[in-house]
Formats: structure tokens, sequence, C-alpha cells
């Protein structure tokens, strides 16, 4: 039987964005587009839409609207959500470090 994942722990998604994302990500509203987009106000928002970033066209064609199933499958691993995507991540496989994560930036990026 598989193991139930817990609701996210904000705090520690903190934690997971510092170690693994902020390197090329910013949350904060009017944040500055490193490697990867500012992310503040993706939630709810399709794929490839924030303003100054140049994303790759399967970013901008994949049609994906981020919320907590989409983000929570394609942070398992990006390359193979969207085929052709320019972000070199790996991924997070483990589901608890993802849905912690994904309670961050819910609350982070003002969703």
């Amino acid at each position: 039987m598989a193991k139930k994942v817990k609701k996210g722990n904000e705090k520690k998604g903190a934690k997971v964005f510092k170690t693994k994302c902020s390197q090329c990500h910013t949350v904060e509203a009017g944040g500055a587009h490193k490697q990867g987009p500012n992310l503040h106000g993706f939630w709810g928002r399709q794929s490839g839409q924030a303003d100054g970033y140049s994303y790759s066209s399967a970013n901008k064609k994949s049609g994906i609207e981020w919320g907590d199933q989409t983000l929570f499958d394609y942070l398992e691993n990006p390359k193979k959500y969207i085929k052709g995507t320019k972000m070199v991540f790996a991924g997070i496989k483990k589901p608890q470090e993802r849905k912690d994560l994904i309670a961050y930036l819910k609350s982070s990026t003002d969703a």
C-alpha cells in the first residue's frame, strides 16, 4: 500500500525552495528573473506567461495551468512533464518534499 503523503509544510517548503530553487527563481512581487522566471503570481496562470522572460516554445505551448496537481507532477521530473523545457532541474523525487515546496510557493507567490 502506498504511503499517504501529508499536507505540505510551508516552513519546510521554504527550506526546499532555498536549497533547490532560489539559484534560478525569485518569488517576491517585482522580483527579477534569473535563469528561471520570477514565480510571483504564477498560481492559476498558464505556463510560459511571465512578462519579460524568454520561455522555451515547449513551455509556452504546453497549455498547463499551474495548480497543486500540475505542479506536483511537474516538480517530480520537469523535462519529462514538459518535453523541450529549458529548465535544467532534475526534479524532486520525494512526494512530501514536493508538497512542502508547493505549500511554500502558494503562500509566497501570493496564490
